[in-house]
């Protein structure tokens, strides 16, 4: 899916870690929120409260879950699960990364 409808988008962005994180909070009708956004290259730390799936949209990634010793990596149509209460690195180098975080 290359685009979503018939949902309500937040106008102030999310920017995180200096601007190298920007993001736009998405509603849908049924109440579920999601997150669009991009990543510029850096290596960050994100905590989670609820699970969360990042798909990549564009650009790709390496991450690593907490507690976790190596690194995989993710490009475009690939994504990741994270668990609730946690956190996970993300490294961008190159282009940006553009994702959707799924909620919940």
């Amino acid at each position: 899916m290359s685009q979503f409808d018939n949902v309500s988008v937040a106008k102030k962005a999310n920017v995180y870690f200096d601007g190298k994180c920007v993001s736009h909070t998405v509603q849908f009708a049924d109440g579920t929120k999601k997150s669009v956004g991009v990543i510029l290259p850096s290596v960050l730390t994100f905590n989670t409260g609820a699970p969360e799936i990042m798909e990549t949209v564009a650009g790709a990634c390496r991450y690593r879950l907490k507690g976790e010793a190596g690194w995989t990596e993710v490009g475009p149509g690939q994504s990741f699960k994270v668990p609730a209460n946690s956190s996970f690195d993300i490294e961008v180098s190159g282009e940006p990364y553009h994702y959707v975080c799924h909620f919940g």
